[in-house]
């Protein structure tokens, strides 16, 4: 029996056990729900230690637990790889636009519906499938490198606590590859690894001149208007060329290669649907020289998020406002540093602003962007388990949103590489939430030929 046989065969079973995991509504974001966290560490636990790990355990952090599991290979020289993934969930609300119950998991159309059944739960499994996949076959009882799961439980409500932990438990969790398997592939039919994921910075900006809001026929045009300044310095976020004007903003970013560009243009990218999908949007915009998928990927941003002052409500009101605000963000690739993009944000609005006019920032939160360079072992030998796999050429992505992937390589100092087999189309975050089983078992073949793939890299695959 091959490893494409073996998944076809436990693949009842393996369905059975993701709709159980899915009933448990771990949500981390909802303080009702903490126990169900709990519940739902526990279960996975017990799912890997059922799978063969001979280590399997939840471990606690200041917040919601997380899931350690641990399989040595039987070469200490192999490869040692962690798994991460997370077993918490989104909100379900708005629970009555769900065709069935979010968290009575249900089947349609060969799909599974529930909560989690694609973000992450789903994807989290298929690993346990592909594992013991590759050790039926090759007739083995342990795998070819050394295999660490950590599965946090606070990726949806930020990871607070996870960096932490990754501090703490570094000797544990020593890695010479990580795998992450919580992201998208561009469809069904094309098959694609992520290899890099965009980072934030937001901050609020305010802006104060008088002391109160002043009538305008008396003082308008004698005295600054906090109102006008954040205009006209909003505005100059951006110049001609729809570049960022923040001084050095772009001194770190790491170019695109002429690889990685024409890998992006094979990709079946049609700009009228996209536009359609982008809340029927009427052209495009951006950064000259770059296609679509190049600026929402590759390229950083700066985006006014909402801006208010003075008089918002119905009638006149002739006033000079004492204040004047604005919502602002930035997403950031390779290797910006959220922190110097704050301090070219003070540098930019203290040179913009006119005199009599005062500013104040508060940074909200930031993620650090991440990427994994397509030429590196690991993510080669990542892209032919794919390809063994689906039985097709694996094109690269990249994408808008990040959570703790820069902390797990940051911290454990090793590369990422991202194997998943989500869809744009599963309804992540909204209701309805789903997972394509048939591309559920592709990711447990291609999981159980990755650690083939991976142990022959030999004891440095990055």
């Amino acid at each position: 029996m091959d490893v494409r046989d073996y998944v076809a065969a436990n693949a009842e079973d393996f369905f059975s056990a993701l709709k159980d995991w899915l009933a448990i509504p771990s949500v981390s974001a909802d303080p009702e729900h903490h126990g169900d966290v709990r519940r739902s560490a526990e279960w996975l636990a017990g799912h890997l230690r059922d799978t063969g790990f001979p280590v399997a355990e939840v471990w606690e952090t200041d917040g919601l637990p997380a899931v350690y599991a641990h399989w040595p290979a039987e070469d200490p020289g192999a490869p040692k790889v962690l798994v991460y993934g997370h077993h918490d969930v989104q909100p379900a609300e708005p629970a009555g636009e769900w065709y069935s119950p979010p968290f009575q998991p249900a089947e349609s159309g060969g799909y599974i519906l529930g909560r989690g059944a694609s973000d992450d739960k789903g994807q989290v499994l298929f690993h346990t499938l592909g594992l013991r996949a590759a050790l039926a076959t090759a007739e083995q009882s342990a795998p070819p490198v050394s295999i660490t799961m950590l599965i946090e439980g606070e990726e949806e409500s930020g990871s607070p606590h996870f960096a932490d932990l990754l501090r703490e438990r570094q000797a544990e969790l020593a890695a010479d590859v990580i795998v992450i398997s919580d992201t998208t592939m561009w469809a069904a039919d094309v098959p694609s690894m992520c290899t890099g994921m965009r980072g934030l910075a937001e901050a609020e900006i305010t802006l104060s001149g008088p002391s109160r809001d002043l009538h305008s026929g008396s003082f308008g045009g004698g005295v600054p208007n906090p109102l006008h300044a954040l205009a006209a310095l909003l505005a100059g976020l951006h110049d001609e060329a729809n570049r960022v004007t923040l001084p050095g903003f772009y001194d770190a970013v790491v170019p695109l290669t002429a690889e990685e560009r024409e890998l992006f243009a094979k990709l079946p990218f049609d700009e009228n649907t996209w536009l359609a999908d982008a809340g029927d949007s009427r052209d495009l915009y951006g950064e000259e020289g770059f296609s679509t998928l190049e600026r929402i990927w590759a390229r950083p941003t700066a985006e006014v998020n909402g801006m208010w002052g003075g008089h918002t409500g119905p009638g006149p009101k002739t006033i000079v406002p004492a204040e004047a605000h604005a919502k602002v963000s930035f997403r950031l690739v390779p290797d910006q540093d959220p922190d110097a993009v704050y301090g070219a944000l003070r540098e930019y609005v203290a040179s913009h602003l006119p005199p009599g006019i005062d500013a104040v920032i508060t940074a909200g939160p930031a993620v650090r962007p991440c990427r994994s360079p397509i030429t590196s072992p690991a993510v080669q030998a990542a892209r032919r388990a794919m390809q063994r796999a689906f039985g097709t050429e694996v094109l690269f992505t990249r994408e808008g949103g990040s959570g703790p992937e820069a902390d797990l390589a940051d911290i454990l100092g090793a590369p990422l590489v991202f194997v998943a087999v989500g869809l744009d189309s599963d309804r992540i975050h909204a209701p309805n939430e789903r997972v394509d089983k048939s591309l559920l078992l592709r990711g447990a073949e291609a999981a159980a030929y990755l650690w083939e793939e991976l142990a022959a890299t030999g004891a440095d695959p990055s």
